[in-house]
């Protein structure tokens, strides 16, 4: 019978938990996903209602965050890159508002990243479509190392599996329209705990940063109360420490903090 680690802690203990896949959301909080240079030369776009958006300084790069309160999911992230300001799209990025929150910052870390190396050279990996060369191979190596299973179908997908069978990165190795070429999510396909998606065309770079931090050994840090309940048999706690009870939950209205300094995931 499986232990639950969290039986003794009180709801409002921290605790750092590992794997970040089943460790839920944690707080809804733009400085906790978005490193963008607001103070300099992005864009930051709010409203009362807390739906925000930044904008890159060429206006062809844009990410948002939209909440929905009463749906199981909380909201949504959208990633998409546009061929000319306001042109047609490129590639889109999805991923519930449920995902865990390190996840979505490293990979808007790695999204910054590949933008600032674009604009300094002559590679144009972000915008014009297949210019990421990157290796299938370095999205899903991390997984296998880390132990996870690998599954191929006769449809063309491959299905990454982690050692608790809870976690899931999907891969469209023979994609021949517009639907989406990877994924990850936690839980069942019909019923995700959170769900990520890439578009076809969307830079390989990214879901590569997606799987990097799925699998880190970097713990994550929570309160017992935001650990999901159905998860945490499955969960380590690697270590635990005392806070004051918490009477509120964050919310993505937040200022991101002005001279972020990001790094690689990878």
């Amino acid at each position: 019978m499986s232990i639950d680690p969290f039986t003794h802690l009180a709801p409002d203990q921290k605790v750092r938990v590992l794997p970040r896949h089943l460790a839920g959301p944690g707080p809804l909080d733009l400085r906790t996903v978005w490193p963008f240079p607001f103070d300099k030369d992005w864009s930051l776009h709010q409203s009362p209602e807390g739906a925000a958006s930044a904008t890159s300084p060429c206006l062809r790069l844009w990410t948002s965050f939209v909440p929905e309160p009463d749906s199981p999911h909380q909201g949504k992230w959208t990633i998409a890159a546009n061929s000319v300001p306001f042109g047609r799209q490129a590639w889109r990025i999805t991923a519930d508002a449920s995902t865990p929150a390190e996840l979505l910052h490293d990979l808007h870390t790695e999204l910054l990243d590949l933008y600032r190396e674009d604009h300094h050279s002559d590679r144009d990996r972000l915008f014009a479509l297949d210019q990421d060369h990157t290796a299938p191979q370095e999205v899903y190596t991390p997984l296998l190392v880390k132990g996870w299973g690998h599954t191929a179908k006769t449809d063309g997908t491959q299905i990454f599996r982690s050692p608790d069978a809870l976690g899931c990165v999907r891969h469209r190795y023979a994609a021949i329209d517009d639907r989406a070429t990877w994924a990850a999510y936690d839980g069942t396909p019909s019923e995700p705990s959170w769900r990520a998606t890439f578009s076809h065309s969307a830079p390989t770079t990214l879901a590569a940063a997606l799987t990097a931090s799925l699998v880190s050994t970097e713990p994550v840090h929570r309160t017992v109360q935001d650990v999901p309940s159905h998860f945490r048999d499955h969960l380590g706690v690697v270590s635990t420490t005392h806070t004051a009870r918490r009477t509120t939950h964050s919310t993505p209205v937040a200022l991101p903090p002005t001279s972020p300094s990001p790094g690689r995931t990878r």
